[in-house]
């Protein structure tokens, strides 16, 4: 059977003391590590992990406190869940990898690789959340936890995060995945991810990285990211996408992964 026709396998891995639900497509290395968003899961990455699964490994995790992982954790800091993250590749017996985390997951993903771990080759960074605390007064960050509390909510929030229509089913996966986050998993980010300074941290990575951005993201821009990232991170890259917003995973998904497969190719 050709590779582009697999289905993702369901792993049910237990690392650090939790149980965590993992997507698996692909057999090649480098793997792709996909580390989702806040409010998304795994399978926010199912479009853009499906065509890239013909070259490479594609495992995406549900992080602690999202989609079918364990919800009973009461520590949500961004530097346990990138232990989360290290365990999970381990685990898998990933011996060259790629991690390619969005919003949330890219704040997560330059703590890990920060940490220069055996086998990583480089960073895709997805509409990345900067290493600097994002400037959102407490009130605003209130309001934005609220909203993930009900469907209006997060209906609402949509069309902040994206500048595309999504299909009704994509709608509804992104109500479903934010509504099913753990209570404090979503207060987590608000109140602590969101303002958490890395920058120590992230002028130790030493691996290729790109960062790709959608122009019309209304959370992230150019400017913020290149100032914050590209002076700590050498030689860092940048990819936009036209006419695209928070969600490429979902808005665009064929876009993303042809950037994504660019940026690895010149990591291999």
């Amino acid at each position: 059977m050709p590779e582009q026709n697999m289905s993702f396998l369901r792993r049910n891995l237990t690392v650090n003391g939790l149980g965590f639900s993992v997507r698996d497509i692909g057999s090649k290395e480098p793997a792709l590590v996909f580390i989702h968003y806040w409010g998304g899961t795994g399978r926010t990455w199912d479009l853009v992990a499906k065509p890239l699964s013909e070259r490479h490994r594609c495992v995406a995790p549900d992080l602690r406190g999202w989609g079918e992982s364990d919800k009973t954790a009461t520590d949500y800091d961004l530097r346990t869940q990138a232990d989360d993250v290290a365990a999970i590749i381990q685990s898998l017996g990933l011996s060259q990898y790629i991690l390619v985390g969005q919003s949330m997951g890219g704040k997560i993903a330059q703590i890990l690789g920060s940490r220069r771990p055996k086998g990583l080759n480089g960073l895709v960074l997805v509409a990345p959340a900067p290493p600097t605390p994002l400037g959102v007064p407490k009130e605003q960050r209130d309001a934005i936890l609220a909203s993930y509390q009900t469907a209006t909510g997060v209906e609402a929030a949509l069309s902040i995060l994206t500048a595309r229509q999504l299909s009704p089913k994509l709608r509804q996966q992104v109500v479903d995945d934010s509504i099913g986050g753990a209570p404090a998993a979503k207060s987590a980010w608000t109140q602590a991810g969101m303002t958490l300074d890395v920058t120590d941290l992230v002028g130790k990575i030493n691996v290729p990285t790109t960062v790709i951005l959608g122009d019309a993201d209304k959370v992230e821009n150019e400017p913020l990211l290149r100032r914050e990232l590209a002076s700590r991170i050498a030689g860092t890259e940048f990819i936009i996408l036209p006419g695209v917003g928070h969600l490429s995973p979902l808005e665009a998904p064929n876009e993303l992964a042809a950037a994504i497969a660019k940026a690895v190719s010149r990591m291999m």
